[in-house]
């Protein structure tokens, strides 16, 4: 997969801007606030029909405008032509596919596979179970159309099961009660077929984290991945176990009114020679350890999906020694099509460039070729 050509209008500090693309890497330069981010995330919204910031959509018009527009061409097997349009007017995002309307996101989700790396995957390796579970989610629902299904199916249960607890926290009336027991059975058996997703995504992926993560750092470090799921039971998880954790957490739940049981609590524990990376990992090992969890992610993808992922690197090489930076500079000439934010090229001697890879130079959301 790859993108050939993108278009933008009026979106962030971008007017009107159409570039085209290698195939391989696309190194995007210019200084801070200069657009070169906004790129990567236009062709992230392309992908995903969102935005990889949470902004709202009147947040991405330019300053001033009233209506922003993303338009690509994807190739690969087929090509497609892709377009979003946003109108203040209208007040909504429409999103086109060689096109037709696209009114749900998963009609889109997994059809142009993308790997983003940015500052903010710091959340991944010393943030919340939050990015870790939203980091497996994401790719999980690229890769398998019944567990977005599933995904989406939970969430809508979480969300009407909540509404539920507020309302017998309230009125304590009989039907609640009744209606709280067919709630529990739809959370139980999403909930479910969500944790055994997960458990033997964990299985398959660990070995691509610890492929990739050797690539960038050849040296006697290992890194592990363990699942917590249901508060860290050990064990196979069927629907009877999973009902039976529900119901011991039934009363706290009706007093805090909170959905405290299911994969929405989970967590994923990061390891690096058996010790957990959040609590004693050095800065390196923290970013190596991110950068390994998207190239894994980029390779899973593809042997899931038959297709090679669009790979988005923001600010990839910051906190990173000429070492590590160089064998990822290397590790990228392996994957195809790939967008590389950068600053500049003065303190970046260590890149492995090929002529086929192209330069993008952004200067106040105006894009033009360069060295």
């Amino acid at each position: 997969m790859a993108v050939d050509r993108l278009s933008i209008t009026n979106f962030k500090i971008h007017r009107s801007s159409e570039l085209d693309f290698s195939k391989r890497l696309n190194f995007i330069v210019g200084g801070n606030g200069q657009g070169k981010t906004t790129i990567l995330e236009a062709i992230y919204f392309l992908c995903t029909t969102k935005g990889f910031r949470s902004l709202t959509d009147a947040e991405y018009l330019r300053f001033g405008e009233s209506s922003f527009e993303l338009s690509g061409v994807f190739s690969g097997g087929n090509t497609h032509k892709t377009r979003i349009y946003y109108s203040t007017a209208e007040g909504k995002r429409t999103y086109f596919l060689d096109g037709k309307p696209v009114y749900r996101a998963s009609g889109i989700i997994g059809k142009f596979p993308v790997v983003l790396l940015t500052p903010e995957d710091q959340e991944l390796t010393q943030g919340s179970p939050t990015a870790r579970r939203k980091f497996v989610d994401s790719i999980l629902s690229q890769a398998s159309d019944y567990y977005l299904e599933c995904l989406l199916d939970y969430n809508k249960v979480i969300k009407q099961r909540s509404a539920l607890l507020t309302l017998i926290k309230e009125q304590q009336r009989k039907e609640y009660f009744t209606q709280l027991e067919v709630w529990d059975d739809k959370l139980v058996k999403r909930g479910t077929e969500i944790i055994r997703k997960r458990k033997q995504f964990i299985t398959d992926f660990t070995s691509y984290v610890e492929t990739a993560y050797q690539r960038i750092l050849p040296e006697a470090e290992h890194p592990e991945i363990v699942y917590s799921p249901l508060a860290g039971f050990d064990g196979e998880i069927d629907e009877e176990i999973f009902r039976k954790k529900l119901e011991e957490r039934k009363g706290e739940e009706l007093r805090r009114v909170m959905n405290l049981t299911g994969p929405h609590r989970d967590d994923f524990v990061f390891r690096i020679n058996g010790k957990n990376l959040k609590t004693y990992g050095s800065q390196g090992q923290h970013k190596t350890f991110q950068v390994a969890l998207r190239f894994a992610q980029f390779y899973y993808l593809m042997d899931i999906t038959g297709a090679k992922p669009i790979f988005l690197l923001d600010d990839a090489y910051s906190e990173l020694d000429k070492k590590r930076a160089y064998n990822i500079s290397e590790y990228l000439n392996d994957v195809g099509q790939a967008f590389i934010t950068m600053t500049d090229f003065s303190n970046y001697e260590f890149l492995v460039n090929k002529s086929s890879d192209q330069v993008l130079n952004v200067k106040a959301g105006q894009a033009s070729i360069g060295t």
